[in-house]
Protein backbone atom coordinates (compact mmCIF):
# COMPACT_ATOMS: atom_id res chain seq x y z
CA UNK A 1 0.00 0.00 0.00
CA UNK A 2 2.79 2.41 0.90
CA UNK A 3 4.47 1.85 -2.47
CA UNK A 4 1.27 3.00 -4.17
CA UNK A 5 1.11 6.02 -1.83
CA UNK A 6 4.76 6.77 -2.57
CA UNK A 7 3.96 6.80 -6.30
CA UNK A 8 0.98 9.11 -5.77
CA UNK A 9 3.07 11.38 -3.58
CA UNK A 10 5.77 11.64 -6.24
CA UNK A 11 3.13 12.46 -8.82
CA UNK A 12 1.13 15.05 -6.86
CA UNK A 13 3.37 16.52 -4.16
CA UNK A 14 5.73 19.33 -5.02
CA UNK A 15 8.24 19.99 -2.26
CA UNK A 16 8.50 23.67 -1.38
CA UNK A 17 11.83 25.35 -2.10
CA UNK A 18 12.67 27.01 1.24
CA UNK A 19 15.83 28.39 -0.34
CA UNK A 20 16.98 30.44 2.67
CA UNK A 21 16.49 27.56 5.07
CA UNK A 22 18.31 25.13 2.77
CA UNK A 23 21.18 27.56 2.36
CA UNK A 24 21.49 28.01 6.12
CA UNK A 25 21.36 24.25 6.59
CA UNK A 26 24.10 23.71 4.00
CA UNK A 27 26.32 26.39 5.54
CA UNK A 28 25.94 24.91 9.02
CA UNK A 29 26.57 21.43 7.69
CA UNK A 30 29.74 22.64 5.98
CA UNK A 31 30.98 24.36 9.14
CA UNK A 32 30.34 21.31 11.28
CA UNK A 33 32.03 18.89 8.89
CA UNK A 34 35.10 21.12 8.47
CA UNK A 35 35.58 21.67 12.20
CA UNK A 36 35.05 18.09 13.30
CA UNK A 37 37.41 15.13 13.53
CA UNK A 38 36.75 12.31 11.06
CA UNK A 39 34.93 10.06 13.55
CA UNK A 40 32.59 12.86 14.67
CA UNK A 41 32.02 13.86 11.06
CA UNK A 42 30.91 10.31 10.24
CA UNK A 43 28.44 10.38 13.14
CA UNK A 44 27.17 13.78 12.07
CA UNK A 45 26.60 12.61 8.50
CA UNK A 46 24.79 9.51 9.78
CA UNK A 47 22.60 11.75 11.96
CA UNK A 48 21.76 13.98 8.99
CA UNK A 49 20.94 10.94 6.82
CA UNK A 50 18.69 9.45 9.50
CA UNK A 51 16.89 12.77 9.98
CA UNK A 52 16.29 13.02 6.23
CA UNK A 53 14.99 9.44 6.16
CA UNK A 54 12.69 10.13 9.11
CA UNK A 55 11.41 13.30 7.44
CA UNK A 56 10.66 11.37 4.25
CA UNK A 57 8.81 8.64 6.16
CA UNK A 58 6.77 11.20 8.10
CA UNK A 59 5.96 13.02 4.88
CA UNK A 60 4.77 9.79 3.27
CA UNK A 61 2.68 8.85 6.32
CA UNK A 62 1.12 12.32 6.32
CA UNK A 63 0.34 12.07 2.61
CA UNK A 64 -1.22 8.62 3.12
CA UNK A 65 -3.31 9.90 6.04
CA UNK A 66 -4.56 12.81 3.94
CA UNK A 67 -5.39 10.42 1.12
CA UNK A 68 -7.33 8.12 3.47
CA UNK A 69 -9.16 11.13 4.87
CA UNK A 70 -10.14 12.25 1.38
CA UNK A 71 -11.21 8.69 0.53
CA UNK A 72 -13.32 8.56 3.69
CA UNK A 73 -14.97 11.87 2.85
CA UNK A 74 -15.84 10.55 -0.60
CA UNK A 75 -17.33 7.46 1.03
CA UNK A 76 -19.37 9.59 3.44
CA UNK A 77 -20.74 11.67 0.59
CA UNK A 78 -21.99 8.54 -1.16
CA UNK A 79 -23.97 6.96 1.69
CA UNK A 80 -27.65 7.55 2.26
CA UNK A 81 -28.72 8.97 4.62
CA UNK A 82 -25.65 11.15 5.07
CA UNK A 83 -23.64 10.87 8.29
CA UNK A 84 -24.87 13.04 11.14
CA UNK A 85 -22.63 13.80 14.10
CA UNK A 86 -25.68 14.79 16.17
CA UNK A 87 -27.38 11.45 15.49
CA UNK A 88 -24.19 9.57 16.32
CA UNK A 89 -23.93 11.43 19.65
CA UNK A 90 -27.57 10.67 20.44
CA UNK A 91 -26.97 6.95 19.78
CA UNK A 92 -23.81 7.00 21.89
CA UNK A 93 -25.58 8.78 24.75
CA UNK A 94 -28.46 6.32 24.51
CA UNK A 95 -26.03 3.40 24.80
CA UNK A 96 -24.39 5.01 27.81
CA UNK A 97 -27.78 5.52 29.45
CA UNK A 98 -28.65 1.87 28.74
CA UNK A 99 -25.37 0.70 30.31
CA UNK A 100 -25.98 2.77 33.43
CA UNK A 101 -29.49 1.37 33.84
CA UNK A 102 -28.14 -2.17 33.53
CA UNK A 103 -25.61 -1.59 36.34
Amino acid sequence: MYEYMRGLQRQFFKEPDFLELRQELNELHQELTEDSPKDERRKLLKLVDLEAELRDEISLASFAAGFRLAWGIIGELNIEPPYSFAEEEERRMGRLADLRRDE
